[in-house]
């Protein structure tokens, strides 16, 4: 009599053990982390993107960063501002270790704010805080229909002040006169550049043109009208909208200054509808 042998596959990890594996704040940096200027800022975008979402899974207790509206409806965290200060993206190389210290904090019941502190070698080379807020599409699959929703929050939240939060807020409602510089409500382009997103590239799984390439679509104009464009600094991200597939998408420069080294630009659709405004400051502009 012969016994037979069942072969059960050992038990892989939990989502919940991955993501917190995900959010460990080393890494070792190679060719997919870095581009010709040292440190890819869209790579990292990507990267501070999904910690956000993971990190704001773990604080509403979730075991994935499947978010649901309270009818379940898929709903999205989505990246509503960035800010990029003291960037040295240009010392970090192949092979240095990369360190990454995050804390969440929540701004309102609809907003929530990550701060990330970067380092190489114990050296600062910039901090990055995101804004997101929860969203769905009021019309299937439609990306022009994204309005914001309400999540549950644990109990007893302590709501966190924040000066991003609170710019986008005022560029979003019109009430921002000035950003960097330049006055907020002009919107004469000197230039423009056009831009056909591709499917398979500049959207995310979840359907939408990503955060990520909004700003990396500013530097391929910027980098085509400033051809000595040095390493970035400092850039702030608001985003107003989104577009559909096989939607053409337009940047225009509002304004620049070569003493400052600053540049203010949006993004738009073709019926003029502005889906970002972008303010950057390089090193070097000419």
């Amino acid at each position: 009599m012969s016994a037979a042998l069942l072969d059960f596959p050992p038990a892989g990890p939990s989502a919940r053990d991955l993501m917190e594996r995900a959010l460990d704040p080393h890494i070792l940096l190679g060719m997919p982390h870095l581009n010709g200027n040292g440190l890819s800022e869209t790579w990292l975008m990507k990267e501070l993107g999904h910690r956000h979402w993971l990190m704001l899974a773990c604080h509403l207790g979730l075991d994935n960063a499947a978010f649901r509206t309270a009818d379940g409806e898929e709903a999205y965290a989505a990246i509503c501002a960035t800010s990029l200060t003291d960037a040295r993206f240009d010392v970090v190389q192949a092979n240095n270790i990369l360190t990454i210290h995050s804390r969440l904090s929540v701004v309102s019941r609809t907003r929530t704010s990550t701060r990330h502190e970067l380092s190489v070698h114990g050296r600062s080379v910039g901090a990055v805080e995101l804004i997101s807020t929860f969203v769905y599409r009021t019309i299937k699959d439609n990306n022009h229909s994204i309005a914001r929703v309400t999540l549950p929050e644990p109990p007893g939240e302590r709501f966190q002040p924040s000066r991003l939060a609170e710019n986008a807020a005022d560029i979003r409602n019109g009430r921002s006169a000035t950003h960097f510089g330049f006055p907020v409500p002009a919107n004469k382009a000197l230039r423009t550049f056009r831009f056909d997103p591709s499917a398979s590239q500049e959207f995310n799984g979840a359907g939408l043109f990503y955060f990520a390439e909004y700003q990396a679509l500013a530097d391929r104009a910027l980098e085509s009208w400033f051809p000595l464009k040095g390493p970035v600094v400092r850039k702030d991200v608001f985003f107003l909208g989104n577009i559909e597939r096989n939607e053409s998408v337009f940047f225009d420069l509002i304004d620049f200054s070569d003493e400052q080294k600053t540049v203010y630009g949006q993004l738009r659709r073709e019926n003029g509808k502005v889906i970002a405004k972008i303010f950057g400051l390089w090193r070097c502009l000419r």
